[in-house]
């Protein structure tokens, strides 16, 4: 479980990156008339499809931006209390969802539902559904 120092917390940061993942998103559905899911994005490089250009650079870009984001601002201070295993499981268990999705977070959440998939909106209500009864399973009951 990751916990927010809500004293300390200012939305710029998080306003910026929803305004340029926006911005990023829309750009690519408009000039290439691709998707920005990362689930997609990643399975075409690992595929070996023949765009591998773009996904490459988006990936590369995706690795980057926080080591340009640390040579301005500080590290952030972040407590982890979910053991080894368990986060290893939950990032298969992810992997597993997005391949029965036809798509992650990213691709359902920021681009199907700007498109108003209907399709979208039913991965998006699922997952999120999932993960609020997994919290409060963990959290509360666990």
């Amino acid at each position: 479980m990751m916990q927010v120092d809500w004293l300390h917390f200012t939305p710029w940061s998080a306003i910026i990156g929803g305004a340029l993942l926006g911005l990023a998103s829309g750009l690519l559905a408009l000039w290439a008339g691709k998707i920005a899911g990362i689930s997609g994005i990643l399975g075409g490089l690992l595929n070996a499809s023949s765009d591998m250009a773009w996904r490459g650079f988006f990936i590369m870009g995706m690795l980057l931006t926080p080591l340009l984001w640390l040579t301005f601002k500080t590290p952030v201070d972040i407590q982890i209390s979910a053991s080894t295993p368990a986060i290893v499981l939950a990032g298969l268990l992810v992997g597993i969802g997005t391949r029965y999705g036809s798509g992650c977070t990213s691709g359902h959440g920021v681009c199907g539902l700007s498109r108003f998939s209907i399709r979208s909106l039913a991965a998006v209500t699922s997952f999120m559904g999932a993960g609020f009864v997994t919290v409060f399973l963990t959290q509360h009951l666990f």
